[in-house]
């Protein structure tokens, strides 16, 4: 087969980038959402957010995935998309706001980046965090923000200080409180989990979206026809064997972004060779140059693929770490 012109596949390879693949995960994010946004007479949704416990107090959702998963798309696409959220008119601004979690985060860096957010960069720095995080919630019903997301928010309770931790939950109950409450948002890897639920009225107050990891034996067909797809939109021609999908999914640790970013970087690199193939080597390579692995350690090379286990060291950094913000927290 011929080559392929390396000026002509850098477009292509850009617009794969910028797909979404809408899935179930979508589709449920959209649904809590919609449970926690008030309802004209009419019955259609309005930009304002359903109250609760006797009109006194609103509810949040948090979205937790692995890392790479593609959380954040998912969560922007969603709030983007949202009929009552996204500007209606050119120049209007959106009622949402997306926070960037700054790492680490402490209380008074977190409330800066809201106001910042809010077009608000003047801050003095006397000012406490609780003066801080006051003027955040003047901000928000000023502009008539709905939907504050707060994206890696697991990195809000990264210090692993007991009284860090416990004024960060503190603060995102007060969110959801009073005239100005908003809808909190928080998207983050499983720490989100195991750490809101240091704190009962936390919890409880917000709604879970874990989604359904890549599983072998149902996912594979899928997977496969988005590769078909995304190599028919470049000009190429997979030829690999019947294990790269479940090849795919081990190395993906059950992700489905990860999925997607591996098959992009794999066809980049059938791209730059110039071939009109894409073959199981081209995975290979861009998996290794992710991971950094030796090639017997390379899942998509290996042939004993199944036994390689990834990430074991992270995995238990984040347990020992789990387990020492609990006794901390547990001493307040």
């Amino acid at each position: 087969m011929g080559r392929v012109a390396k000026h002509s596949w850098r477009k292509s390879l850009a617009t794969l980038r910028g797909h979404h693949i809408s899935t179930e995960r979508d589709e449920e994010i959209l649904r809590q959402l919609n449970r926690l946004l008030k309802h004209d007479d009419e019955g259609s949704l309005i930009a304002e957010p359903m109250r609760f416990t006797g009109n006194l107090e609103t509810r949040g959702i948090a979205l937790i995935e692995g890392s790479g998963s593609g959380k954040t798309t998912a969560v922007d696409r969603v709030l983007s998309t949202h009929p009552v959220l996204k500007p209606t008119s050119a120049g209007d601004p959106p009622k949402f706001l997306r926070i960037q979690v700054p790492s680490p985060a402490a209380l008074k860096s977190l409330g800066r980046e809201v106001l910042k957010a809010t077009g608000l960069v003047d801050v003095s720095p006397r000012a406490s965090a609780w003066e801080i995080w006051g003027v955040v919630r003047h901000r928000l019903a000023l502009l008539g923000i709905v939907v504050l997301w707060f994206d890696e928010a697991h990195d809000m309770f990264l210090s692993g200080s007991a009284r860090e931790i416990d004024d960060m939950l503190k603060m995102l109950k007060s969110l959801m409180q009073n005239d100005s409450a908003v809808i909190p948002i928080l998207s983050g890897t499983q720490r989100l989990a195991e750490i809101t639920r240091f704190d009962e009225q936390v919890n409880r107050r917000l709604t879970k979206v874990v989604p359904k990891p890549l599983c072998q034996g149902v996912d594979e067909g899928p997977l496969y026809s988005m590769i078909e797809e995304y190599c028919a939109e470049v000009g190429l021609k997979p030829e690999v064997d019947d294990t790269l999908a479940l090849r795919l999914i081990h190395a993906s640790r059950h992700r489905f972004g990860r999925a997607i970013e591996t098959v992009i970087n794999a066809i980049e690199s059938a791209l730059e060779e110039g071939t009109r193939v894409l073959t199981w080597e081209h995975f290979a390579t861009a998996w290794g140059m992710q991971e950094g692995c030796d090639w017997e350690q390379n899942v998509f090379a290996a042939t004993d693929w199944a036994a390689i286990e990834l990430d074991t060291d992270a995995e238990n950094f984040e347990a020992e770490r789990t387990k020492r913000q609990t006794r901390q927290v547990g001493r307040r």
